[in-house]
């Protein structure tokens, strides 16, 4: 009998007997010369039925069922994260079964802690051997420029401002990855607080526009509010965070989107949130890159991406923030079309 209980295996052990027996009081009835009374067919299996009974469900008990309760408190055990040795665990009739229940509960939870400990320490492999990488860069380059310098480049007059200033900004550069690291460290673990406040989200993408004024110039990119959003909309977020998350889109809109391009911001009511997007004509994001552009240190084009000074983090930092307000944050994009990236915040 699969997954039959203590007491189900008792009972048919003694039903079985008990057939036997009756078989035999039915010879015995048929043979008048055994002289067994009627009442006896009735009371001598029934004795001995319960009598079978009580001895087999006693040493099951003792055997097996307390074997099994073992087991049951020791998976309970492992599961808790207190100690429960000392308590009293009520356990079913159907003991076997439900045992048999929480060993492939337990199983399947120690199958899926497995599989998320090899998932987690290979994103501790790339994101160490990322880190490693980024932070080698600018080292490598600081003592090619140092090295030149004592070589005799210090006495040339010519060479000396040049080769250190790169080395200034490659130091700068070391700072903004560790900057951003630890900024992301802060809102992973929780210790970022953020202060809420209401403010109009119109009006600090206007603001950025204007901070990001130069740059757009440069890349002759041309920056506007989308035709119909130009009011208020006020939201009930971190300003100061918000802003970071906008300067980091419209930033890298502007630095990989096509020269002579433009950047639109638009925003729509979305029931209790207002959604903000962020959108360009640029080359676009390749469909089978979009899951990963919010991972750390991913770059579409990496050397380009170092040359404009990108530390692999901006996008990592934006879904940190927008998700540390219990919102969402997504990308669409088409190749040769541009990217639109947007968020939600709530309504304010």
């Amino acid at each position: 009998m699969k997954n039959a209980s203590p007491s189900r295996i008792v009972l048919a052990s003694s039903g079985i007997i008990l057939l036997i027996l009756l078989v035999l009081e039915l010879a015995w009835y048929l043979f008048p010369f055994l002289q067994f009374q009627a009442y006896q067919l009735v009371v001598i299996p029934l004795i001995t039925f319960l009598s079978i009974f009580l001895i087999f469900y006693l040493a099951v008990e003792k055997f097996i069922y307390r074997k099994i309760k073992l087991i049951y408190k020791n998976i309970h055990a492992l599961k808790s994260t207190k100690e429960i040795a000392d308590e009293k665990m009520k356990m079913s009739s159907d003991v076997i079964s439900e045992v048999n229940n929480e060993v492939i509960e337990w199983a399947k939870e120690r199958s899926s802690e497995i599989d998320l400990l090899i998932k987690q320490a290979d994103y501790r492999k790339e994101f160490l051997g990322n880190v490693s990488h980024e932070l080698k860069t600018p080292i490598m380059s600081i003592q090619g420029y140092l090295e030149t310098l004592s070589d005799g480049g210090i006495e040339d007059p010519t060479i000396n401002s040049i080769y250190i200033e790169k080395a200034l900004k490659n130091v700068e550069r070391m700072i903004m990855i560790i900057d951003d690291l630890v900024n992301i460290s802060m809102l992973e673990s929780g210790e970022l607080a953020l202060n809420y406040k209401k403010f109009d989200i119109n009006a600090l993408v206007q603001e950025v526009y204007e901070s990001l004024e130069m740059q757009a110039s440069a890349a002759q990119t041309k920056l506007a509010i989308k035709e119909g959003c130009d009011h208020v909309f006020n939201v009930y977020a971190d300003e100061k965070l918000i802003r970071e998350v906008l300067v980091n889109l419209i930033s890298n809109a502007i630095k990989y989107g096509n020269k002579g391009g433009f950047v639109h911001a638009g925003f729509y009511n979305m029931g209790d949130n207002i959604l903000i997007e962020i959108a360009d004509n640029g080359l676009g994001i390749a469909k089978e890159q979009l899951n990963r552009v919010f991972e750390r240190f991913f770059r579409i084009e990496k050397s380009r991406s170092r040359d404009m000074g990108g530390t692999g983090l901006g996008l990592s930092i934006v879904k940190h923030i927008i998700e540390a307000h219990n919102q969402n944050v997504n990308v669409r994009s088409t190749i040769g079309e541009g990217s639109t990236f947007g968020f939600t915040l709530q309504k304010a």
